[in-house]
């Protein structure tokens, strides 16, 4: 690819940035947010820098959505809720949003002048471009982190602006030619994925360690088709009595859901949202999920066989592409989303008859997943963004 150095990255030993003895204490700038899908792999990165350099500061520059808030107050870091908004498609509202973004540009601006960042890292989405804007201009080094096959405007936009742009999978770099530097590290996930312990993850959710389990889940908002299409096969629950179920439906369908499945019968422990993923999942022996690029990091780490349910409402079908690399390993099977609960759960029920009855199978697609998983990704950028400052 010309113009960007692309290779897979090795664990390697950083050095540590120099201080001098009147300087802060580093600051590391993580910029995106709106989702836990944009949140969890720059909260990843934020805890191995940490692991390198203990002393650092970290402040996230997100956006208002309460999710933002929930997960950087957890872990005692600093939020700034930007202004900016996504860039709107009805030109009268380009005014508007020019405005919000000038503003959000002008205040990192200022923060960065008061106080540089050792390094800025971009999520993608639109609350990464302002504080990306106002450090590449003040010669702050920066970075961009793309989990998804087939990047968005946002981070096509803003790849040429950075001096590194980190991609979770070798397919992606074809859509960065203009990258100046390209680095293939696996997508950022939790340290908590590496250590999960089954036992752990069983007594946690009250399982039947005799059964096997079926994971559900729609990420950390839900997905009311996935949820609706599973109340949908109700009947197949009852009758696959080896297995159990665990869903995490979002907050909006999480009565509507455990009502039904205890009104059913069905033993499944339903949870509205949590953020013991790697509990969950270290106990699944098959995952309907989402195919979004975070989740897919999760499922391949910890090799797990899944059935994919894209979001259908996005025009690029970016969850497409992703579930496709998966596919394409025979690491999962794709079902599209129709959004018709009778539907989906039909198309569903089809693909899950055989893959639940199939051990050897699973085994197999759970082999094919753990290929493509990396669970060093976060220390991988990390060590990258030590790199970077050095190097400045």
């Amino acid at each position: 690819m010309a113009g960007a150095r692309f290779h897979l990255r090795n664990t390697l030993i950083p050095s540590a940035l120099t201080m001098t003895a009147s300087a802060r204490k580093p600051w590391f700038v993580i910029a995106g947010g709106g989702t836990g899908g944009h949140l969890y792999p720059g909260l990843a990165v934020a805890e191995a820098v940490r692991k390198l350099q203990p002393d650092f500061d970290i402040t996230v520059f997100g956006t208002t959505r309460p999710i933002d808030q929930q997960l950087t107050e957890s872990r005692g870091y600093e939020l700034v809720a930007q202004t900016v908004r996504a860039f709107p498609k009805q030109p009268f509202a380009w005014p508007g949003f020019l405005m919000a973004w000038n503003r959000s540009v002008k205040a990192a601006r200022t923060r960065f002048m008061e106080r540089p960042p050792a390094f800025v890292l971009g999520l993608g989405g639109y609350a990464s471009g302002p504080p990306i804007a106002a450090a590449s201009k003040l010669g702050i080094p920066t970075a961009l982190f793309n989990p998804d096959a087939v990047p968005g405007r946002a981070n096509r936009a803003l790849a040429a602006k950075v001096d590194r742009v980190f991609v979770q999978w070798e397919a992606t770099g074809e859509h960065f030619a203009k990258a100046k530097s390209l680095v293939c590290t696996g997508c950022p996930i939790r340290n908590g994925f590496a250590t999960a312990k089954l036992f752990d993850g069983q007594r946690a959710l009250k399982l039947n360690p005799e059964k096997k389990t079926l994971l559900i889940t729609g990420a950390s908002q839900g997905a009311a088709s996935i949820n609706q299409a599973a109340l949908e096969l109700c009947e197949l629950w009852k009758v696959a009595e080896q297995w159990q179920i665990v869903h995490l439906t979002g907050t909006k369908d999480f009565e509507v859901c455990r009502d039904r499945y205890k009104d059913a019968g069905i033993d499944a422990r339903v949870l509205s949202y949590t953020e013991h993923m790697p509990l969950c999942m270290i106990t699944a022996d098959l995952i309907i999920s989402r195919a979004g690029a975070s989740t897919l990091a999760e499922i391949t780490a910890m090799g797990k066989p899944s059935v994919l349910m894209p979001y259908p409402f996005d025009r690029k079908r970016h969850q497409e592409a992703n579930a496709k690399v998966l596919v394409d390993q025979q690491a999962a099977e794709m079902v599209r989303d129709s959004n018709d609960p009778k539907d989906n759960a039909k198309r569903l029920r089809d693909v899950l008859r055989d893959l639940m009855k199939s051990d050897e199978r699973r085994r197999r697609m759970a082999r094919s997943a753990a290929a493509l998983g990396r669970m060093d990704a976060a220390e991988s950028i990390a060590q990258e963004l030590f790199e970077m400052a050095n190097g400045r």
